[in-house]
């Protein structure tokens, strides 16, 4: 029996997937590790500025809804493709407009990027991959950005020890990589589409609930973390760009080994109990962000906080589990929508919190964990249509006759 060739690399969707969560995340990273201390010293930004940043970052987000627009126009393929084009001129442009006008500009394009393929990605994953393969494939794809965060961030500490270039040439360059990277991809790879067509209509259904109340509660706790967590470090207890770069380093070096791992433990244990890990652990990071006053511990809760977030995957594993093919792509879009809700007005809020109480903020963050970890009780162990919670009855097998 004659084996079939093995197809070239660039038509594997592994390959694809990967290259392009390599070239967003690599950005992404260098941005928000130069971001804090940008923002502090070239326009000085205090705690209320920055929430009110972050909430004009996460305006795309909750705006990702409206890729289906765009969906009816081009295939999400290529809009992957423009958004990491978007990604790499917001990022280049950043370092030229250091102003609190300049930066809300550069954020929004850099933001509309970044939220558009995230969004195009999930869709992706979940239609070119089964029920089976998805988490180890979600949990490769999460080493994958770890890595390429891991290059971004190690890159931006050396060059800073070494040469300490300016903001502007470090923005221009990680901007420019992230263009020069989705033009290579645009030209080597081909056409990739799931098996089943897709909806190209807002989809919202009832059975999904669980899900939309997993990701809201996801979206509002990690908002808190990304708006206020490396700013804690900068301002409490003074890190500087270095200081922060190593911090994250150390969070995607251990993404990278965790994260293949993390799809092997999802099969193993289930989408519940992995849900429950996360949120137990985030109650505790939390907990020590709020009350401790020495910088290591606060330190360690960063890092651990990063790691623990790459478990939110099992939410999309189980959504896989109990939706409809044809909703995936749909549902991305509102996914992302739902998470990013509270991200619009809680990093201002909280940013008028932090002025008052910064470990008001943390305290905040560990309740929203253990709402989460409620929601977690209700996921079924064996997800499935028909048994979206544990309060919905499980599909009976069909009876012979």
């Amino acid at each position: 029996m004659i084996t079939p060739p093995a197809a070239p690399l660039t038509h594997r969707p592994i390959v694809f997937l990967t290259a392009l969560a390599a070239v967003n995340w690599f950005g992404f990273a260098a941005w928000n590790a130069l971001l804090n201390n940008f923002a502090k010293e070239q326009a000085g930004f205090d705690g209320l500025a920055m929430g009110l940043l972050q909430s004009i970052r996460e305006v795309p987000g909750l705006l990702a809804v409206s890729a289906l627009l765009f969906l009816l126009i081009m295939r999400e393929q290529t809009l992957a493709y423009v958004s990491l084009v978007l990604l790499g001129i917001g990022v280049a442009a950043t370092g030229y407009f250091p102003s609190i006008h300049g930066l809300w500009v550069t954020t929004l394009i850099m933001s509309v990027g970044f939220h558009y393929y995230e969004t195009m990605a999930q869709s992706l994953t979940l239609q070119l991959f089964s029920k089976q393969e998805a988490p180890k494939v979600l949990g490769r794809l999460s080493a994958v950005t770890a890595a390429s965060q891991f290059v971004a961030f190690g890159g931006i500490a050396l060059i800073w020890w070494a040469i300490r270039p300016s903001y502007q040439s470090v923005f221009l360059v990680t901007g420019g990589l992230c263009i020069v990277g989705a033009l290579v991809a645009i030209a080597i790879f081909p056409r990739f589409e799931g098996p089943v067509p897709q909806r190209k209509s807002m989809v919202m259904r009832q059975r999904y609930w669980l899900y939309y109340a997993l990701t809201f509660m996801t979206g509002s706790r990690r908002q808190i973390f990304t708006a206020f967590g490396a700013f804690l470090l900068v301002e409490k207890f003074g890190f500087g760009v270095a200081e922060i770069s190593i911090l994250m380093l150390a969070t995607y070096s251990i993404n990278t080994v965790v994260g293949p791992r993390l799809g092997h433990l999802i099969n193993r244990i289930g989408e519940r109990r992995t849900i429950m890990i996360e949120n137990i652990s985030l109650i505790l990071v939390f907990a020590g962000y709020a009350l401790s006053d020495q910088s290591w511990i606060a330190a360690i809760c960063y890092v651990a906080d990063g790691v623990f977030f790459t478990f939110t995957i099992a939410q999309r594993t189980y959504f896989q589990k109990i939706a409809d093919p044809a909703d995936i792509a749909p549902t991305a879009g509102v996914a992302f929508t739902i998470s990013h809700i509270a991200a619009v007005f809680i990093p201002v809020l909280f940013g008028m919190i932090w002025l008052k109480n910064p470990s008001l903020v943390f305290l905040i963050g560990a309740a929203l964990a253990t709402v989460s970890l409620t929601f977690a009780f209700l996921v079924p162990r064996n997800p499935e249509p028909g048994h979206e919670t544990v309060l919905s009855p499980a599909r009976r097998p069909a009876v012979a006759e």
